[in-house]
């Protein structure tokens, strides 16, 4: 078994400053240089071991610096309300949110440089479990969990796509960037989340905590998720779906992991209601983002934006909301980063919604006036199809301190602009086209500039979604009129109607005489 090629004695454990220093330092960087060579072979390695008895071995002996709790979500200075991670809890006992808090005080004894070094290090290795997005930033997630007990797919690492085409054709922009949050182990940015929540429930269930298996209402990606991880673990999993409300592609994978799957007749509000008053009663732990554990693993992705421009922060981050966790959830990344020196700013986000699910929209016009849930109509962006989002408090608080900007998008804009996405070589889900609209709209507001660095957060993959892309390309919605639409033309099996069709369509005066 070979190793990657680090020093496997320092690169995942911590050398502590003096604490009775009066100058606290970070430990020295020279004991994480790379080495030149591809691999090291280790001189204890058995050739049967794989790389969770690799990680082993090479586990760091030294206490733990690093904890985290929950907490209520934008507690007052005063609360001294916590709980452990390992207590099955959701809400705060006001009803509230939690949030997950960690001890910045241990680490900001580690400046930003040693932050910045050792998570690019471990980028794209097969140390485990550090070759993950996640957690290659384990330290900021879950940082009291044991190696063993986390289920990780390598998730993460997804491509930052710079749009060149589609900036400059359409909006006169050069540094357009697409972060692909879809290409991942189960095509959704949901991975990200659920590798983390999976993983806690791996430990309690090791800790005889009173955990049968885990349950989620879902618009899809979600159910898909956490099948997934549940099936790698062997832990049973409990799905409800709106009926008739979601694609085929995302309704076959939670069926293929072997989850429990329920199909209700009502929207993902009413599952949403059901899987809280289910996980109630029966010990079948939460997995929606009403669970704060799910952000902890989403937050990573703005880590990787920061790590993908060589640690510079773009002007802008634009993301779909629906349940509104992961407007958060990015935020909260970006904001640990500042605080803790790797970065000394943070972007300005947006929220895109749905103008058919859009209570947060209406919210922000309203000047953050009482919120008013909504009932949600039908939309293509279905994994946002949420009026009454239970991350509602966490968006506003995001939003409110990053001089953030909500926007809307109707039927038609949001497939015009998957569209001419595609058109430039992508290939996005509709909500990927919700937020290209916002861009749309913020360029031509003059809100955001045309060399104002944008990044526009892809979160499924485009197949998941090819009956919406059918209906668009064949002109087969009502109402709409598929501006950018690109159907199939027939024609004869003959030479000379082939020939005619393709200098028709090559518009050549050579090729026409």
């Amino acid at each position: 078994m070979t190793s990657c090629s680090f020093s496997s004695s320092s690169l995942f454990s911590f050398n502590l400053p003096n604490q009775n220093s009066p100058h606290r330092r970070p430990p020295t960087l020279h004991r994480h240089v790379i080495v030149s060579s591809s691999t090291v072979k280790t001189t204890d390695a058995n050739s049967n071991d794989n790389i969770r008895d690799e990680a082993r071995r090479h586990r760091s002996t030294s206490a733990n610096p690093f904890s985290a709790r929950y907490v209520p979500f934008n507690a007052p200075p005063g609360s001294t309300e916590s709980y452990s991670l390992d207590d099955i809890v959701y809400r705060s006992e006001s009803g509230g949110l939690l949030d997950v808090r960690h001890d910045l005080d241990a680490l900001r004894n580690f400046d930003g440089a040693y932050w910045r070094n050792l998570f690019d290090s471990r980028v794209g290795r097969t140390k485990w479990p550090y070759g993950s997005g996640v957690w290659s930033k384990k330290e900021w997630v879950l940082p009291e969990i044991d190696d063993d007990d986390i289920v990780s797919a390598f998730e993460g690492n997804s491509n930052l796509f710079w749009a060149e085409r589609f900036g400059k054709t359409f909006l006169g922009m050069n540094d357009l960037w697409v972060k692909h949050c879809g290409i991942s182990h189960t095509g959704s940015f949901k991975d990200l989340g659920m590798t983390v929540l999976v993983s806690q429930v791996n430990r309690l269930r090791k800790m005889n905590k009173p955990v049968v298996g885990v349950g989620c209402a879902s618009t899809g990606d979600t159910s898909a998720a956490l099948s997934a991880y549940c099936a790698s673990a062997g832990i049973p999993s409990i799905v409800i779906l709106p009926a008739n409300k979601i694609s085929m592609a995302q309704l076959v994978q939670p069926i293929a992991n072997g989850s429990f799957v329920l199909s209700i007749d009502t929207d993902f509000d009413g599952c949403m209601k059901l899987i809280r008053e289910i996980t109630s009663e029966l010990p079948i732990y939460l997995a929606n983002s009403l669970n704060s554990l799910r952000l902890e693993g989403q937050k990573t992705a703005a880590i990787e934006i920061l790590q993908q421009f060589n640690w510079q922060v773009p002007d802008w981050v634009i993301v779909p909301g629906g349940n509104l966790g992961n407007i958060y959830a990015f935020y909260k990344g970006f904001k640990m980063c500042q605080e803790l020196g790797l970065v000394d700013r943070i972007p300005r986000l947006v929220c895109a919604q749905a103008a058919n699910a859009n209570p947060l929209y209406l919210h922000y016009k309203a000047g953050w006036k009482e919120f008013k849930p909504v009932k949600a109509s039908a939309t293509f962006a279905s994994a946002i199809q949420i009026g009454d989002p239970v991350s509602i408090d966490r968006a506003v608080y995001a939003l409110q301190n990053c001089d953030g900007i909500v926007e809307e998008t109707t039927e038609e804009e949001l497939m015009d602009a998957m569209a001419q996405a595609d058109s430039t070589g992508m290939f996005v889900c509709p909500h990927t086209g919700v937020a290209l609209t916002a861009l749309f709209k913020l360029r031509n507001q003059g809100v955001i500039a045309p060399t104002d660095r944008t990044v526009v957060v892809s979160t499924a993959h485009g197949l998941k979604f090819t009956q919406a892309k059918i209906d668009y390309h064949s002109k087969a919605i009502p109402d709409m009129a598929c501006r950018f639409s690109n159907p199939p033309v027939e024609v004869k099996a003959d030479f000379g109607a082939v020939m005619d069709v393709l200098k028709g369509y090559l518009g050549s005066k050579e090729l026409r005489s």
